[in-house]
């Protein structure tokens, strides 16, 4: 049978590996290490890093609500074609039936694969015409932060439209962008305004993009960053990071170009050219996790979240780990990975500060004391001298007198055996 004492040295080795591979370092870690890839979140000494999710196309794959839909009941369109302005226009008409397939125009093309040889569409009902509009809305299922939104159209462009974007999953919504060719008559703000720090988190309307030529293939662009002032300081900007963060995004189709003749006789076949068609719609950008997590993963409830490191927790780890708040939750940065503590570390820490601080008043005691047993035995310098040399003659008179000899450690002269015999050097 093993003693306790045996099992010591075993027990002591399996703490040491739990500990070390707790905290980054060799043991039980080791192993991992051969078979895991290194973690983006901390650097090959462990030490943690900022660390960001891969750039994708948030929209891929996901569900497009949308006012209006082509094909409910089977409806006669017609494409028109024309490669350059003041070129004759021709009309190639179909069908959009939803109970066909080969027929159908539905929202799931707007973020299925895009393929340029071929393109799929989704398609509204024909000649909505403003005051109406057709509105398309996207769930991102979790705040991103969205480096740009794009819309490539079967159709020619929209006259007039706005992108919107929410930050708490579609319950409020404000602009991100604005286009038309009447930028203040259609959303009463100026074409094109200046974007300074002061207004650095509104959106702009333009007229860019709002041609309605080319009739087909023409794309719409909007990235987020694009003339703002503190773009190049991101992560020192709290507007910005606000600015592009993203649950939600909404399109608004307000108004259709038009070729003047939808009031002609044949204004029926006219208005079977207008309508909003549009062959992909992507959002670029981010998962946001506040530079804690380098992937998001779906949660119990298929949820998307980010998987957190540096001590943090969250939905978009903007938050630190319960026990680890003895440091402010903040940002990381490409400087700072600034990692939540944990509680009892801090302590530890603040020990040893109180351990090295007994130890510093130990030592100035020790020092003091030194200086006060010299400051004795010099008994104020040359008086002290004095006194021991005059004490050494009386000693030595009395000797003489006597005609005796002192002893080492008593004898005459001594007071309780304190003198040892020994003379001034």
């Amino acid at each position: 049978m093993m003693r306790a004492v045996d099992l010591l040295p075993f027990a002591l080795l399996a703490a040491s590996l739990t500990c070390r591979s707790a905290l980054g370092g060799y043991g039980m870690g080791m192993f991992a290490a051969q078979t895991s890839p290194p973690d983006p979140c901390y650097d090959e000494h462990g030490n943690p890093r900022r660390c960001i999710p891969d750039f994708v196309n948030a929209a891929f794959g996901k569900e497009v609500k949308v006012s209006s839909t082509c094909g409910k009941t089977p409806s006669r369109y017609c494409e028109a074609t024309a490669a350059e302005k003041g070129e004759e226009r021709s009309r190639n008409c179909h069908t959009c039936d939803a109970s066909d397939p080969k027929k159908y125009h539905p929202p799931a093309y707007l973020t299925d694969l895009n393929n340029p040889h071929n393109l799929t569409c989704w398609q509204s009902e024909n000649f909505i015409q403003y005051p109406q509009n057709v509105t398309m809305t996207l769930s991102l299922g979790k705040k991103f932060e969205v480096t740009y939104v794009s819309l490539q159209f079967c159709s020619p462009r929209p006259e007039s439209m706005v992108i919107y974007k929410s930050m708490d999953y579609g319950k409020t919504w404000v602009p991100f962008q604005l286009y038309s060719t009447q930028c203040r008559k259609m959303y009463n703000r100026p074409n094109r305004a200046v974007i300074t720090k002061q207004n650095e988190q509104e959106a702009v309307c333009t007229d860019s993009h709002t041609d309605m030529y080319p009739l087909t293939g023409g794309l719409i662009a909007f990235s987020t960053l694009d003339g703002r002032p503190s773009a190049h300081d991101f992560d020192n900007s709290p507007v910005l990071q606000d600015w592009v963060t993203a649950t939600d995004i909404k399109v608004i189709f307000s108004r259709l170009h038009t070729f003047g003749d939808e009031n002609e006789d044949d204004s029926e076949l006219a208005r079977e050219s207008y309508f909003y068609a549009v062959s992909d719609l992507q959002v670029g950008g981010r998962c946001k996790c506040n530079g804690h997590a380098s992937r998001c993963v779906k949660d119990r409830d298929g949820g998307l979240v980010c998987e957190c490191k540096h001590n943090t927790a969250g939905p978009e780890c903007d938050r630190c780990k319960p026990f680890h708040y003895d440091r402010p939750w903040q940002r990381a940065t490409a400087r700072e990975a600034n990692e939540c503590v944990d509680d009892e570390f801090c302590e530890d820490e603040e020990d040893e500060e109180d351990e090295l601080d007994e130890e510093d008043e130990l030592d100035e005691e020790d020092e003091e004391d030194e200086e006060d047993e010299e400051g004795e035995s010099g008994q104020d310098g040359e008086a002290g001298e004095k006194v021991y040399r005059t004490r050494w003659a009386g000693m030595t008179a009395r000797r003489h007198v006597d005609g005796g000899e002192l002893a080492p450690g008593g004898g005459a002269g001594t007071e309780g055996g304190a003198w040892d015999g020994a003379g001034p050097q």
